[in-house]
């Protein structure tokens, strides 16, 4: 199942705004391939009338059901978003609405947004995308979650992510970050969008580790900030993101484009990184 959000259009070629967001999800069967996409059914609040789960990570569980957040904007709230975590069921094709977790906001420009949920070792973990930093909190029950605090390295420096996604990568070993920053003579990229970095996470402090910290994907110029993770077995994780090619100049860096699959080979350590 791939899950996503809806985005409406003026007549103008422009999104609308304010503007009613579904999430949106779609079925794919080996045999008939991808099917016909459809909106989750949310509660008729005035505040889910733009909610969605685009950009998001989210993490389905062994009882069937899905741990699903996504972000909304109440109406006369601008263009500040807040989180939450629903709980969905599948059954019959059809993705259901079953309870919603508490609600994180944050008083800074467009709020909370892009949230990526794991699980790892009894707890979920959430990081968040903010116009000015990352954030990062946790959770026992997968629903409720506490107060978020920014992301930072283990001695406690900013971790330098802002105004883009983060994503996890969890294994048995470790739970790991993708993310971008700032302070990687990187100056030259939107919003420091590139290289595309992974470190492992401390679950318990909630902090990067920075001797962990790894170059996935490297920067060439062009952005990197939106990308995808997928556990394609026990050993081996794929990070797929291709070069965003605006704004115009950047090629002059060395982009042109390309579509790069970073290949994490759990069971073989001196070739744990492979970059295609």
């Amino acid at each position: 199942m791939g899950t996503g959000h809806t985005v409406v259009y003026t007549a103008d070629g422009k999104v609308s705004n304010p503007r009613p967001r579904d999430t949106s999800y779609s079925i794919y069967e080996p045999d008939y391939g991808w099917s016909d996409w459809n909106k989750l059914e949310m509660p008729a609040l005035e505040k889910f009338e733009d909610c969605g789960a685009g950009s998001v990570q989210r993490y389905d569980k062994s009882d069937g059901t899905i741990s699903l957040p996504v972000y909304y904007r109440s109406p006369g709230n601008g263009t500040t978003s807040s989180v939450t975590v629903i709980r969905c069921t599948f059954y019959n094709k059809k993705l259901q609405f079953l309870e919603q977790g508490n609600e994180l906001h944050i008083d800074v420009p467009r709020g909370y947004g892009e949230p990526s949920l794991t699980h790892f070792k009894g707890n979920y973990y959430l990081t968040l995308r903010n116009d000015k930093q990352g954030y990062v909190t946790k959770s026992v029950d997968g629903l409720n979650f506490e107060e978020p605090k920014p992301w930072t390295f283990h001695d406690g420096e900013a971790l330098g992510n802002y105004n883009t996604q983060q994503h996890w990568v969890t294994h048995n070993d470790g739970l790991f970050l993708v993310y971008t920053r700032i302070g990687a003579d990187n100056d030259h990229v939107f919003r420091h969008r590139a290289p595309l970095f992974m470190a492992q996470v401390d679950p318990n402090s909630l902090r990067v580790i920075r001797k962990t910290e790894k170059i996935l994907v490297p920067e060439r110029g062009a952005r990197l900030g939106n990308f995808g993770i997928t556990d394609i077995s026990p050993n081996e994780t794929w990070i797929t993101v291709s070069e965003w090619m605006q704004p115009s100049g950047v090629e002059k860096y060395g982009s042109d484009g390309s579509i790069f699959i970073a290949r994490i080979h759990w069971d073989q350590p001196n070739k744990l990184f492979e970059i295609l």
